[in-house]
């Protein structure tokens, strides 16, 4: 699970030092190069994909058919921390329940190349939907975005773009999971938590872009339709934010309230039926609208 997020949201300290001297927005990566697990370990089938970015990056990436006929694919972004393969148990699901599943590890993640940033992030989040959108036997299905934690933050502004830029093939839906509401947002309230970082949550935290705030930009998805899932348990990323995430989203939009912690949502199998049932209902209504 995303433990990363914990480790940089509970030391402001150490936060604050570092955004000092380098201003950089890259302090919420926490990448690793260890393989935890592989999905044929878990019974999925799958391929290793590595794929270029723009700027001459290259991305390790797992694709794991649906099980049966296919109902749809889902595009993973997964949290801060480690890499892909401490994040499939997020997804090992959905093959078995008919949806092909694609994750990426961001560059300087697992065996990606680069160091990662916010900027790149995004820029690798892109290009491994554009790399899904030419997979032969996944054309003509419906598509979702399902982020989680930090890749809740990353697919708003790829959202958002999509929408706004009226690119092909429409989304079918968008899922975020335990995402806060933006990056600058929540650094601004992890410094305000600690008495040495007080005084300078509003500086250290302009040192961080503003133009991705999820809250900002989350209205311009419509009219995909948005499913919001946070926990009130969440001690990690606060229930606050799902509700702001919410509450900015433009119809049609669906609001989870959960009682699990952080990124942990998907070992409900209750949670897991409705996002089922969200994908199901969502299929196609885009295009429809």
């Amino acid at each position: 699970m995303a433990t990363g997020t914990a480790r940089l949201l509970l030391t402001p300290m150490l936060l604050a030092a570092l955004l000092t001297q380098a201003g950089c927005s890259n302090l919420f990566f926490y990448p690793n190069e260890l393989t935890y697990i592989t999905p044929d370990r878990l019974n999925l089938a799958y391929e290793d994909v590595y794929l270029d970015t723009p700027d001459d990056e290259t991305l390790h990436a797992w694709w794991l058919p649906a099980e049966g006929e296919p109902k749809g694919q889902v595009y993973f972004l997964h949290g801060n921390a480690q890499n892909i393969s401490s994040h499939i148990l997020n997804v090992a699901w959905l093959p078995p329940a008919g949806y092909s599943v694609f994750l990426i590890d961001y560059r300087g993640y697992g065996k990606s190349t680069g160091e990662p940033d916010l900027e790149g992030a995004l820029t690798d989040a892109e290009a491994g939907l554009r790399w899904l959108l030419q997979k032969k036997h996944a054309q003509g299905q419906p598509l979702f975005i399902l982020g989680q934690s930090l890749g809740g933050a990353l697919a708003i502004p790829l959202a958002h773009e999509w929408q706004q830029r009226d690119l092909e093939p429409e989304l079918d839906g968008v899922i975020l999971d335990a995402a806060f509401s933006g990056f600058r947002e929540i650094a601004r309230e992890k410094l305000s938590n600690f008495w040495l970082t007080w005084p300078l949550q509003i500086p250290l935290s302009w040192t961080i872009p503003d133009d991705y705030e999820g809250s900002n930009l989350i209205a311009g998805i419509s009219p995909t339709p948005v499913m919001v899932i946070h926990s009130t348990r969440d001690g990690i990323i606060p229930f606050h934010h799902g509700r702001e995430l919410f509450q900015a989203a433009e119809e049609p939009k669906r609001f989870l309230e959960t009682d699990t912690p952080h990124a942990s949502t998907f070992v409900i199998p209750a949670y897991q039926k409705a996002v089922l049932e969200f994908m199901r209902e969502s299929a196609g209504k885009s295009q429809s609208d």
